[in-house]
């Protein structure tokens, strides 16, 4: 049976992190908030629990999940070639809804779907995903919903769609934004905009100004 904590109150809020380190230590899935849209996630580094997430929101595997860090420290960890241009988004727009696509480490010993040698990773600005993120460490993040279904911007939605699919649900209220992250592609000589979510195209070029629009 899944468990929800209320996290506007402070024991709700210590007793929902505590459930939920645990619950991605043992490989089971959780739903928290972010500053776009809820997510459910899983330790990116365990490959049954990554694969489960995928087939809790019927998801297959050519749709591989980001990543969530909790800094951008954790990048170093992660990602292998990571330019000038992405390190200039990073301070301009995390923590927040950017999500940066870059060559992950060969050493990394996960398994997040088909990625080719690549990852997305994001650093949100929710309270409550960072504490959890500092906890856990990466975790692979997806969002709550069934694939073809609206993203939840809250737990009610998230829950009604995943139900005992998820250990624990982390209720922050209502997100801010209705849209998912934007997607910059780093991975080539110029930066590409894969996807115009929560950051504009024209605040992102204020920073890169090559940034292309996906073909």
């Amino acid at each position: 049976m899944a468990r929800r904590f209320d996290c506007s109150t402070v024991s709700g809020h210590a007793d929902g992190l505590r459930a939920a380190a645990v619950a991605v230590g043992q490989g089971e899935l959780v739903v928290l908030p972010t500053d776009t849209v809820y997510g459910i996630g899983a330790d990116a580094f365990d490959r049954e629990a990554v694969d489960r997430l995928l087939r809790a929101k019927g998801r297959g595997r050519a749709m591989p999940s980001p990543v969530l860090v909790a800094s951008p420290d954790a990048l170093r960890d992660l990602v292998t070639g990571f330019p000038e241009r992405g390190w200039a988004l990073v301070e301009a727009f995390w923590p927040g809804g950017l999500t940066l696509v870059a060559r992950h480490l060969p050493s990394l010993t996960w398994d997040l779907g088909e990625t080719h040698g690549t990852v997305a990773v994001r650093m949100p600005s929710h309270p409550v995903a960072l504490d959890l993120l500092a906890e856990t460490g990466p975790m692979a993040v997806s969002s709550a919903n069934l694939t073809g279904q609206p993203s939840p911007q809250d737990c009610d939605a998230a829950r009604d769609m995943l139900g005992d699919a998820v250990a624990v649900y982390l209720d922050g209220g209502p997100t801010e934004a209705a849209v998912a992250s934007s997607i910059v592609d780093l991975t080539g000589p110029v930066p590409v905009l894969k996807r115009a979510g929560a950051i504009s195209a024209e605040r992102l070029r204020t920073v890169v100004p090559d940034l292309l629009d996906a073909p």
